[in-house]
């Protein structure tokens, strides 16, 4: 019998120091890693921001950033004045959004769920901000 490459049995074999198959030769191992994936398995986009997220509080980095900089990824939204005044209209209704509504803003606002969402926690909190200051 035979014992495929990512076999219990290959495995206890491959860390005593076996013989690997020719595709797990080729492909190099990530340092710190458990069982590795197929070789034309995708990355997992999990996997991908925890190296982004790695990099960025890796020592050195806030020199690359250029003092204080943004990290790269999406640039900010600069909402409308339109999508302003509809999402302002919405929070004085209900500072909580539900689902419903937030796939109804998304889509009369052309903007996606996720910055709705967004929004309305960075809208409460400029709101708790602005409660506080006044007491």
């Amino acid at each position: 019998m035979e014992k495929g490459p990512f076999s219990v049995e290959w495995l206890a074999q491959s860390s005593r120091g076996g013989a690997q198959p020719a595709a797990a030769a080729r492909r190099p191992r990530s340092p710190g890693k458990g069982v590795s994936s197929p070789p034309d398995a995708p990355v997992p986009a999990a996997a991908l921001r925890d190296r982004e997220a790695a990099h960025r509080s890796s020592p050195g980095h806030e020199a690359e950033a250029g003092g204080g900089a943004a990290p790269p990824g999406r640039p900010r939204t600069k909402f409308s004045a339109a999508q302003l005044q509809e999402l302002e209209r919405s929070f004085r209704e209900q500072r909580y959004i539900g689902a419903s509504e937030k796939r109804r803003l998304a889509a009369v606002l052309n903007l996606s769920q996720s910055q709705i969402k967004t929004w309305f926690q960075n809208r409460r909190m400029k709101f708790k901000r602005q409660t506080q200051d006044a007491r």
